[in-house]
């Protein structure tokens, strides 16, 4: 573990939400001066494996315009290493136990192609600004289970403890307007698999530019979000609306479904936790989505500190238009030939479960990217304290806003030999942040009936 002064002083605190003290004006002067402005080392380390953060992408490459595919920025860079089943041991401290067990579950076929790290993560000024105001203001409420005071920006971007690292996870910048014709698929253990299209809506309250603390505890809204199946034909129309809650004690999320069967929509109390998610094949659960998503409430979260590891970054091969589907959905795992990966700095969070609470996952490992809040990878263990499953998130910079977000979104199920690839979009288009959507139109139960329906 690497903890910087500072950061050890502030972890000695408290890591849990029970005893815990504000940062103070003093401590976030670091934030813009030895930190970035959401709190990342501004640093390399010591040998230079990882570079200082000079402000990550802040243009767009000549001849880019919104609604391409995302240019690759390194697309010259050369391999530096390569680790396999045989040589994994000599890079063990880099390497997560999730993807530790890959190597042992595919010891042919599992690889990890490792590149010069690049700090591409960078987000708007107002963003920066917004951090900057939130370290001194922001508070967990509700046992953890939401946040007041702040807004835009990322809320802890010097946290004292896991629930304040999760909730950066959580509200991390991904523009204000965003849809997103998102493909999904489970391969059988052949290879064999049926593509889920989807075309998803999202309006994100908290992160807008004009957002205000106050009216969004209000409100106690952060976003709007919904979820149409377009294809396979069976399945066509379903779909899901969620109005996300910022005190979720207060008012739990709200969400309704449309079934194209009996025509009718229905709220859905039951949109979250380990509910399987839409059109999984039951290998993730509701909140997997987006590697965590809503209440933190089931679990005991856990600052471990920070770390030095290799995780899966600047993916703009994986996100190519040139690339199809089937170059990517392979037998046991994705095609490891187009997964970058890079050495960065992660804080680790440790989720277990609390004494009489039911979830499918016992303890969730999170390791966060320090420059965006992205959450990387998730190791995710069973009752029996047992690897159960392995989320990668596969992040690029979408440099039209700018935000690193991921472009494919991948959990193995280690029991079933199978895994769920989410986000697929290479033939079908990139992400759209242009349209600002109307909440009348498009996120009440009124607009998710016309939505769903055949």
């Amino acid at each position: 573990m690497q903890v910087k002064p500072l950061f050890a002083a502030m972890l000695a605190l408290s890591c849990s939400f029970g005893a815990m003290a504000k940062v103070t004006p003093e401590q976030a002067k670091a934030l813009g001066d030895t930190l970035t402005p959401v709190g990342a080392e501004k640093a390399g380390n010591q040998d230079g494996s990882i570079p200082a953060w000079t402000g990550g992408i802040t243009e767009a490459p000549a001849g880019y315009k919104p609604g391409d595919f995302h240019v690759d920025p390194y697309a010259g860079d050369q391999a530096l290493y390569t680790v396999t089943a045989q040589n994994m041991g000599e890079y063990g401290a880099l390497l997560t136990p999730g993807v530790k067990k890959m190597f042992e579950m595919y010891p042919d076929t599992f690889k990890m192609t490792v590149y010069p790290s690049h700090r591409s993560a960078s987000y708007p000024q107002f963003i920066y600004d917004a951090s900057v105001a939130n370290a001194t203001t922001a508070e967990l409420v509700a046992g953890g289970n939401g946040l007041k005071n702040a807004a835009i920006g990322v809320p802890f971007p010097m946290p004292q403890n896991g629930l304040e690292a999760i909730w950066n996870h959580i509200l991390r910048y991904r523009g204000a307007d965003a849809q997103i014709l998102r493909g999904q698929a489970a391969p059988t253990a052949s290879g064999s698999y049926t593509l889920v299209k989807t075309d998803e809506k999202i309006k994100f309250l908290y992160s807008r530019p004009d957002a205000n603390a106050d009216q969004l505890q209000k409100d106690n809204l952060l976003f709007y979000f919904k979820q149409v199946v377009t294809s396979p034909a069976r399945l066509a129309g379903t779909a899901l609306l969620v109005h996300e809650t910022m005190d979720q004690e207060k008012e739990p999320r709200k969400a309704w479904t449309y079934n194209t069967g009996q025509r009718r929509v229905r709220r859905a109390p039951n949109v979250a936790f380990d509910t399987p998610g839409t059109a999984s094949d039951g290998m993730r659960t509701t909140d997997d989505f987006d590697m965590y998503n809503g209440s933190p409430s089931r679990y005991n979260w856990e600052l471990k500190g920070k770390k030095e590891i290799l995780i899966p970054y600047n993916n703009y091969k994986l996100h190519g238009a040139d690339v199809k589907y089937k170059d990517i959905l392979k037998p046991g795992h994705i095609n490891m030939d187009l997964v970058r990966w890079e050495k960065h700095r992660v804080w680790e969070v440790e989720a277990t479960l609390k004494d009489g609470i039911s979830h499918l996952y016992k303890t969730r490992t999170f390791y966060l990217d320090e420059d965006s809040w992205q959450v990387s990878l998730v190791d995710l263990y069973d009752k029996r304290d047992q690897l159960y499953r392995v989320g990668m998130a596969h992040a690029v910079n979408y440099y039209d806003l700018p935000t690193l977000w991921t472009t494919l979104e991948v959990f193995y199920d280690l029991s079933s030999r199978r895994y769920l690839a989410m986000g697929l979009d290479n033939e079908d288009g990139v992400a759209s942040f242009e349209e600002e959507f109307s909440v009348k139109k498009e996120f009440t139960t009124n607009a998710l009936r016309r939505s769903g329906r055949r």
